[in-house]
């Protein structure tokens, strides 16, 4: 036995700043400006379909009807170089996977809290059909699986799958190659493939290369919440005003995203093809593309997702205690530590 081999938890807090491994994918860092404060607030935005009510909010200046001044956005190029960012203090806010916050919140002691969330599942399995028929095929010793790198919320899907339909992780996990989603592409469409998790847009994007979706996480953990908005504690303590009002355009784009569902998946594929020239995700492709994503694919997409503002105290504690039974956190902690709801019920 190596003496030295890192735990999966302690792999989380080396490899992200204790911040864990949330979704290797670029984040928008949007800079918002309000009329009391004395430097922009510094809010994170996931690059994928978890996101669309930001998008919604940012197009149709939703931000700027609360009185809050969009100047710009850049992307980060990894999830880990966001969870360094929220440990230094750089992010004030983001629209982040639950997963992720909670490791973030319980192994490097990051000071945030949720604030309200932006969805429901937006993760899932997609195959081969001529190399998997059943989910039960991903026990063969010649069946290729991709995936998220541990601790991320798609890693976390992949377990709960292994537990919801009884497979044997000895036969899965020992050969699932860890990669971040654009990678994973790459790989479904070199042919490196036969079945990969990933997150939406990612996972319906496999279809162009002729996968299909097997499984979303609504067939796997009923209820799973997806993403949420976190804000920083000082935030809340300084800038109360500010927290109500970014809750409240949320809130609004959800609600205006929810009725018009095609004119969203039109400005989310915008964003998100826009954001492949400007980020690190086409390197090896012929024709990036092939990275961008029709409306009608996000449309797909979206459809994968429930988006909702409102939280289930008892999921958000199931999510808790499912990332210590993994050994993503060291032991579970009571969900009303990290929660703030106040703001979305009043929304």
């Amino acid at each position: 036995m190596n003496r030295f081999r890192l735990t999966r938890r302690e792999l989380l807090i080396t490899s992200a700043t204790g911040g864990a491994a949330l979704l290797a994918a670029p984040y928008l860092n949007l800079h918002v400006r309000a009329a009391d404060l004395a430097s922009p607030l510094h809010i994170a935005i996931e690059f994928n379909a978890h996101a669309v009510p930001a998008y919604v909010a940012i197009e149709r200046k939703l931000f700027e009807a609360e009185g809050l001044q969009v100047t710009a956005y850049a992307s980060y190029i990894t999830g880990a170089s966001l969870a360094a960012a929220l440990t230094r203090g750089d992010i004030d806010a983001a629209y982040i996977c639950l997963v992720p916050t909670i490791n973030a919140y319980a192994n490097a002691g990051v000071p945030i809290k949720v604030v309200c969330g932006t969805h429901l599942y937006g993760y899932g399995l997609a195959v081969h059909p001529d190399r998997v028929q059943s989910v039960r095929d991903l026990e063969h010793a010649d069946i290729r699986v991709g995936c998220l790198r541990e601790g991320t919320a798609v890693d976390t899907v992949l377990q709960k799958a292994i537990e919801r339909f009884e497979l044997d992780k000895q036969k899965i996990l020992p050969k699932v190659r860890r990669m971040h989603p654009a990678k994973s592409l790459l790989a479904v469409r070199a042919g490196q493939l036969d079945a990969v998790f990933l997150p939406e847009h990612w996972l319906t994007m496999t279809e162009r290369f002729g996968f299909v979706v097997m499984l979303t996480a609504r067939d796997i953990w009923p209820d799973m919440i997806g993403s949420v908005l976190v804000v920083k504690d000082s935030l809340i303590t300084t800038t109360p005003h500010v927290v109500e009002k970014m809750v409240r355009a949320t809130r609004e784009a959800t609600r205006w995203m929810n009725r018009h569902a095609a004119a969203s998946a039109e400005i989310a594929a915008q964003y998100l093809s826009q954001e492949n020239g400007k980020a690190p995700l086409v390197e090896g492709l012929d024709d990036e593309a092939e990275f961008r994503i029709s409306r009608e694919s996000m449309l797909r997409s979206m459809r994968n997702l429930d988006y909702i503002n409102d939280l289930d105290g008892d999921m958000v504690q199931a999510i808790i205690d499912n990332a210590a039974a993994l050994g993503n956190i060291r032991r579970p902690f009571a969900a009303g530590s990290l929660l703030d709801l106040q703001y979305i019920q009043q929304a």
